[in-house]
């Protein structure tokens, strides 16, 4: 019954796959993925140059429209302005006197938006807040909270009369609403922003101006038809009264200024920046107040007065048609892409459209692109376990060192803005009897804003040359690359990237071979180059293989699926043997998929739809590319020309996720440490969840250096905390948080899934924790001993366990903990 089963499922995905081919015909002139043909000869011949080894060569000589996609609609808006004063001090300072007047756009007269920037806007901004409804209503509930509670703490045994008592509890009641009218007001000042003087804001404007202009000296590139468009819609907003909801990538603390500054010199309203309190430091924090930054706390807690001032603050600004700026990932980006979405501030803007306070809203996708980031290396300390260091702004651009450095350029690109109440309402027409006052359909109206803002953000992204050469010299195999090969690779990367649909970034008619040249030197730090009498041509090689991942992974979203087909395949390639033997039926394949695709969800964004039917047309598209093929009984491998091309196609795919499979399968032998030193133990082995992150790095970091783990970036924290996160959503690991004392969460392994202990008293390699591990394992690239998987078990379960005798907690510890939980149930019941 099974075998008719399977070979009806495979029967219906054959179908439906020749329906998809069917239905998608492909052009007789789109770009081939493999870039090898092979001569009557025998050789083999490649397309683009193979003797560029002179940076000045003619660009007539390349043949892939001279890295130019769409050359008039590019703009460089700060292509005039002075860098440094000793280069050019008569027009560095006639900029200055043009700031200091106020002259043409740098007055910010005539902007598009409601007005601001005029003595006493602060304050009334603050009067309407503090004023509210819903304002007073939660000091009202407050005062009475606490005059209430007061009351009954001081009671005696002697009876007071009715009326004295009423009378006591108005006046304390009056009192404490006094009291938390001020603290409102400290919190207003605190977090506010402080748009008054227009003189401060193009002060500021004129400090980015020269930071970035000196930083970035290839300057801050925009799309212009995407920003006349945003132009458009800005001036119907206004008209409206209707804010733009600005909704950037997050890269690094540079966003912040690059969109304020785009949109000053655009002659759009500058908007209002929500922005973490850690910002609001002395000088620097005035300065982004006057700018547009508000200043909250990352966690709110039980603080509903807090909650209430800026979720007012919000609304008010939203009514009143101010723009406001956040970012949906919550945080910086430490890995390269996109960050699974944050709802905290988009549920407020949600909340305020849904309640009727505002009457809609312009959602505005923005993708920023960088040559080069200032925090990369703090970034891999840190994902590294080295304790974060207190971020700051100003200690960022006050270094003289890093003003003199040279870090390419900007790209600012933006998505067609889209309203808030429109898509609210086709999400409801589309959804039967969906009541958005149920909290558990909000969220799910609130995850569906949020991939889609993901989504947008990542459709208008542009690829930056450093994305490329980082992307091309970590998918390749062996210690380095020759630049001929180099600049022939990127071109092909390049190639694939706009068959996509994605987008590089624009450079006229320069040649690849200067484009190389420049990425190369902006990353000198991070890729070396051995040229002269010891080499033969010039060779290029990785030197923070870890930072560099940073850059590869911008690439990452533009090839999720094929990656996710390709590594899944290799469950059967990486045994060898001859073509028979390293193919697999689609339907497999497709479980296969399912599998790394659920295990990967918190990490990747992926297109909308289905898995079956986004895996059929993965497959399609690899097919068209040659680099796989599927036989008409269902047999999916790989081609003939990816063979002869040594796979390079193929591994690029496998290479871009293959360090994210091994960071989930790192975690998931992380999951063996928290097995009860006892044999046969039935109870879970409760840790401190910091300690067993920590841990689990030092695990990561052994197997690496012993040659078992193929890559250090899969130790980073951010993807194993996603891991384990996906595992406690699994039910494998178990986790419980406490509200008071030092340790606030703790994990340990589900009981079902405790491996059993030999005789010996080591770990045994069985039960479903090490079946996730040899699942996981299958796709992943190994280390040492590859095709000997009893030595990998047996020295990967050995280091596992050293790890969990560490765990192991002191009699006095774990009598602590059970003092504390009696406690906690004592006071709850």
């Amino acid at each position: 019954m099974a075998n008719v089963l399977t070979e009806d499922r495979l029967k219906r995905l054959l179908e439906q796959y020749r329906e998809i081919c069917l239905m998608q015909n492909p052009q007789d002139d789109s770009p081939d993925l493999n870039l090898v043909t092979h001569n009557a000869g025998g050789g083999a011949n490649h397309e683009g140059s193979d003797d560029d080894d002179d940076s000045q060569q003619k660009a007539e000589e390349y043949t892939l429209d001279e890295w130019t996609t769409g050359v008039r609609e590019h703009r460089n808006i700060v292509a005039k302005e002075p860098r440094r004063i000793r280069e050019d001090p008569v027009a560095f300072l006639l900029n200055v006197g043009l700031f200091y007047n106020g002259t043409g756009w740098r007055g910010y007269r005539h902007y598009i938006g409601s007005k601001f920037y005029y003595k006493g806007f602060s304050n009334e901004m603050k009067d309407k807040v503090l004023n509210s409804r819903e304002v007073q209503n939660v000091i009202d509930l407050l005062a009475e909270r606490q005059a209430h509670f007061l009351g009954d703490s001081q009671k005696s045994g002697s009876p007071v009369p009715e009326k004295k008592r009423i009378a006591e509890l108005q006046r304390k009641r009056k009192q404490f609403k006094k009291e938390l009218e001020a603290v409102a007001k400290v919190i207003a000042d605190k977090c506010f922003s402080n748009m008054d003087d227009v003189r401060l804001l193009r002060f500021f404007a004129f400090t980015i101006n020269n930071i970035l202009v000196r930083l970035y000296h290839q300057g801050i590139h925009i799309k212009e038809s995407e920003w006349m468009e945003l132009r458009r819609v800005a001036q119907i907003a206004e008209q409206k009264k209707q804010s733009l909801i600005l909704l950037p990538s997050h890269k690094s603390h540079v966003d912040y200024l690059v969109v304020s500054y785009v949109m000053f010199r655009l002659g759009l309203q500058i908007p209002h920046i929500v922005a973490g309190d850690n910002l609001d430091m002395p000088v620097i924090g005035t300065l982004l107040r006057g700018s547009g930054a508000f200043f909250i706390r990352r966690e709110w807690g039980d603080d509903l007065l807090y909650k209430a001032i800026v979720e007012e603050y919000i609304a008010k600004l939203m009514s009143g048609g101010y723009n406001i700026e956040c970012f949906v990932e919550g945080t910086r980006s430490r890995l390269g892409k996109l960050l699974t979405p944050k709802f905290g501030i988009l549920k407020i803007i949600l909340d305020t459209i849904l309640a009727g306070k505002a009457t809609d809203c312009m959602l505005v996708p923005i993708s920023i692109g960088y040559d080069k980031i200032i925090e990369t290396s703090n970034y891999a300390n840190e994902l590294l376990g080295t304790p974060k260091q207190k971020e700051s702004l100003w200690g960022v651009f006050s270094s003289s060192r890093l003003l003199q450095l040279k870090w390419g350029r900007v790209d600012v690109r933006v998505s067609k803005p889209f309203s808030l109440k429109n898509w609210i309402n086709k999400q409801m027409a589309i959804r039967t009897n969906f009541d958005v006052s149920l909290a558990s359909n909000k969220v799910v109206l609130l995850k569906s804003l949020g991939y889609k803002v993901l989504a947008d953000i990542n459709a208008i992204s542009v690829v930056m040359p450093s994305a490329l050469v980082g992307t091309i010299i970590l998918t390749l195999r062996g210690r380095g690359v020759g630049r001929n090969e180099l600049i022939r690779r990127i071109e092909w990367l390049r190639r694939i990237i706009i068959n996509k649909g994605g987008n590089v970034a624009e450079f006229g008619n320069i040649p690849t071979g200067v484009i190389v040249d420049r990425a190369t030197t902006i990353l000198k730090d991070l890729i070396g180059e051995r040229t002269g009498k010891e080499v033969i041509e010039p060779t290029f090689y990785g030197i923070k293989r870890f930072e560099l991942s940073y850059y590869r992974n911008q690439v990452i979203h533009l090839f999720v699926e094929e990656s996710i087909v390709c590594v899944s395949l290799y469950t059967v390639i990486k045994r060898g043997g001859a073509k028979l033997q390293q193919r697999m039926q689609i339907d497999q394949l497709l479980d296969e998929v399912s599998f790394v695709s659920s295990l990967l969800k918190l990490d990747m964004i992926f297109k909308q739809g289905g898995v079956e039917s986004n895996t059929l047309r993965t497959i399609r598209w690899l097919v068209e590319n040659d680099v796989l093929e599927v036989t008409d009984d269902g047999w999916v491998g790989l081609t003939d020309a990816e063979r002869a091309c040594g796979r390079e196609n193929y591994d690029f795919l496998c290479f871009l996720i293959w360090p994210f499979v091994e960071s989930y399968w790192l975690a998931a032998v992380a999951l063996l440490s928290l097995t009860p030193a006892k044999p046969d133990a039935e109870v879970p082995q409760w840790i401190d969840e910091k300690t067993f992150s920590n841990r689990t790095q030092a695990l990561g970091k052994t197997l690496y250096y012993q040659g078992d783990l193929s890559y250090l970036e899969a130790v980073n924290k951010e993807t194993m905390k996603n891991a384990f996160s996906r595992y406690i959503e699994q039910g494998i690991l178990l986790n419980r948080k406490f509200k008071t004392g030092k340790v606030t969460s703790e994990v340990a392994l589900n009981p079902e899934c405790i491996p059993k202990r030999g005789s010996d008293g080591t770990i045994l390699p069985e039960g479903q924790a090490w079946d996730l591990v040899e699942r996981i394992g299958k796709c992943r690239r190994e280390g040492k001993n590859r095709r000997d998987n009893a030595t990998v078990s047996a020295r990967t379960l050995r280091l596992a366990d050293m790890v969990g005798q560490d765990n192991l907690p002191s009699i006095q510890e774990q009598k602590k903990r059970a003092k504390a939980e009696a406690a906690s149930v004592g006071a709850r019941l």
